[in-house]
């Protein structure tokens, strides 16, 4: 009996010094005029990360568009591709971190797609050429998206100094930025990041048109 309470101690007390140490960081994107920045990627690499656990994900299919638009996740999730419309999608990606192809199909496909390495995956369907989402795959512990209004709430993140990466699809080129430094105290974090994106002619994010990967897709999405 002794021993399960001195186990007990030490676990409560661990769990207590987990939490103490525990912060959060509350991020505002917004682009260069100034307004709200939905689907916005940050990312804090510092100098400890969190276990990964069990790294899974839902990219959905819903009112013919990808959803969520923008999912980020860690570098060796698997990611379950289901389909809750009533009619079939062929998702596809050309991009070099993650090619794959998931033939027609209804409901949710038997296997997940293992995305195994960092970058930028632009998701398209063979049948819909106007449905386009992303996925950001990082190595850094912690990431989120931004919702609706620009908002991103980062909770459980140690207190500490944090290098930060900033994304969105209609970056130029679709390359991530640097978001500098912080430091986030005990007390918590919020913090505005600015992001120049651009729109194209019918308001739809373009791919990189300098790699093979742009060349195929805009071929693949406009055919």
């Amino acid at each position: 009996m002794r021993h399960v309470f001195i186990s007990l101690l030490l676990v409560v007390t661990a769990l207590h010094g987990n939490l103490a140490g525990a912060a959060s960081l509350t991020a505002e994107f917004v682009d260069a005029q100034g307004k709200p920045l939905p689907d916005a990627v940050l990312t804090l690499r510092g100098a400890t990360a969190p276990k990964a656990g069990t790294l899974e994900a839902d990219m959905d299919q819903r009112d013919v568009q990808f959803a969520p638009h923008v999912l980020a996740v860690r570098t060796g999730t698997e990611i379950r591709f289901p389909n809750s419309d009533q009619i079939r999608h062929q998702v596809y990606s050309f991009s070099t971190p993650k090619r794959f192809e998931l033939r027609l199909y209804k409901d949710t496909p038997t296997a997940p797609v293992l995305f195994d390495k960092p970058g930028v995956v632009v998701l398209g369907c063979n049948v819909h050429d106007n449905m386009i989402g992303y996925v950001y795959v990082t190595d850094d512990g912690w990431f989120g998206v931004s919702n609706d209004k620009g908002m991103l709430s980062l909770d459980q993140v140690p207190a500490g100094h944090y290098t930060v990466t900033l994304w969105h699809p209609q970056a130029a080129d679709m390359l991530p930025v640097s978001g500098g430094d912080i430091d986030i105290p005990a007390s918590g974090l919020k913090q505005r990041f600015s992001i120049a994106v651009q729109l194209d002619a019918d308001n739809t994010p373009a791919a990189p048109p300098s790699s093979a990967f742009g060349d195929a897709f805009h071929k693949a999405a406009h055919e």
